[in-house]
């Protein structure tokens, strides 16, 4: 897969606009997992399949969200990654894998269309290989996070009534 899926971003916009399909341009937000089917991008990489399959179903809009690379990102996960109780070495490891991401700063990581449909929503997502990675790093860290938080607030089932 690409490192920059920006030529794809365009020629998707480009194929939306030619086939008459409405273009929403949405924000990316988290939905309900329960509603929405995924497209299977490894097997059918061709998003005009599915931007077909939605017109054949009767779709009039489809909701398209991309996402660019902002060191910004990565300056939160270093922030916090500093505060945390990891230990020295352990924050060097993470220090490093975040900074090797900044060479992909003002890159487009992810793509995603949706249409929705009876109580449905369908996606098409794509995300560079080194945005997973990226994710995956994030979710690390804060899978840590919460394992403090949680260890914190426990009082092992003993409280003083003083």
């Amino acid at each position: 897969m690409a490192l920059d899926l920006e030529t794809l971003r365009t020629e998707i916009l480009s194929h939306l606009n030619a086939t008459g399909i409405s273009v929403f341009h949405a924000a990316h937000r988290a939905m309900d997992a329960m509603n929405q089917t995924f497209w299977d991008v490894d097997d059918y990489p061709d998003y005009r399949a599915f931007v077909a399959v939605a017109q054949q179903a009767g779709a009039k809009m489809i909701q398209f969200y991309h996402q660019t690379l902002s060191v910004e990102q990565i300056d939160e996960a270093l922030d916090e990654l500093e505060d945390s109780e990891f230990t020295r070495e352990e924050k060097r490891q993470y220090e490093t894998r975040l900074r090797q991401f900044r060479e992909y700063e003002g890159f487009t990581c992810a793509i995603e269309l949706a249409f929705a449909l009876a109580n449905r929503v369908y996606v098409f997502e794509l995300q560079t290989e080194w945005y997973e990675s990226l994710n995956e790093v994030l979710s690390e860290l804060e899978a840590f996070d919460e394992e403090e938080e949680d260890a914190d607030d426990g009082l092992g089932g003993y409280f003083s009534n003083n």
